[in-house]
């Protein structure tokens, strides 16, 4: 998943959540982050914040994060709008679910109704977000929520860097050894030392890897990684230097 944190993102009411597969940080198949914001103006910029944050840990080109943050907000900002009792909480969820380029964006609010596509007068000052949500859109819908009031607003962009990359071979992390490369928090690591974990359970066996820059991940023994011989090469995105 990454090593996200909230220090950029300055502080309002919220709950996140960082989801990933079924191990841990370590496999994030798919990533996605959910959070609550209050129903005020301030949380707009922040939602954008916490986008942009999300997508840099991810690996986003800055042309997915740009498109991303402007849709966000629009998305945001008319949940604020609509009419619901001061304490709801407007839901957001950013997930990318690996297997084909697309960003998924979520807004869940309690109101009622559902998102029209205006053509507002030019002498309007508003009413041209879902407009422009629908022109950036690879496409875009609703749904009403299934447990509880209000609806689901989602958009789904194009985000080829996020594509997941096909290099590399997936093994159980009892068959790693020192020198590999292996891909945890969203880049590759070398394995500098590979042992076992004696304060863990008798029920399961945790590996643990040394990696090049000292830190150390345990890890169920059984669990896939995907991992080459250092020294091969990959496409790079987002600055990400592939270790020697």
């Amino acid at each position: 998943m990454g090593r996200l944190t909230t220090e950029h993102v300055p502080a309002f009411t919220w709950e996140l959540e960082l989801l990933a597969g079924s191990v841990g940080a370590v496999m994030a198949e798919p990533r996605e982050v959910k959070f609550r914001l209050s129903r005020r103006r301030s949380s707009v910029p922040r939602a954008r914040a916490l986008l942009h944050s999300v997508l840099g840990d991810w690996g986003a080109g800055s042309e997915a994060a740009e498109t991303g943050e402007l849709v966000l907000s629009e998305l945001v900002t008319n949940a604020m709008r609509v009419r619901a009792p001061r304490d709801r909480l407007v839901g957001v969820r950013i997930v990318w679910p690996t297997d084909d380029g697309l960003l998924r964006l979520e807004v869940s609010d309690a109101g009622e109704g559902k998102p029209e596509v205006r053509a507002p007068c030019e002498d309007e000052t508003g009413g041209r977000g879902l407009l422009l949500v629908e022109a950036l859109a690879h496409r875009w819908g609703f749904e009403q929520r299934a447990c509880g009031i209000g609806k689901t607003v989602w958009v789904e962009l194009k985000a080829p860097h996020l594509a997941p990359e096909r290099d590399g071979t997936e093994i159980a992390a009892v068959a790693v050894r020192p020198g590999q490369c292996v891909r945890v928090w969203g880049a590759w690591h070398v394995v500098r030392s590979v042992g076992t974990d004696p304060s863990a359970s008798d029920s399961g066996h945790t590996v643990v890897l040394g990696l090049d820059d000292g830190s150390a991940l345990p890890i169920d023994a059984t669990a896939p990684l995907t991992v080459r011989d250092a020294g091969v090469s990959s496409p790079q995105r987002g600055g990400e230097e592939t270790p020697g």
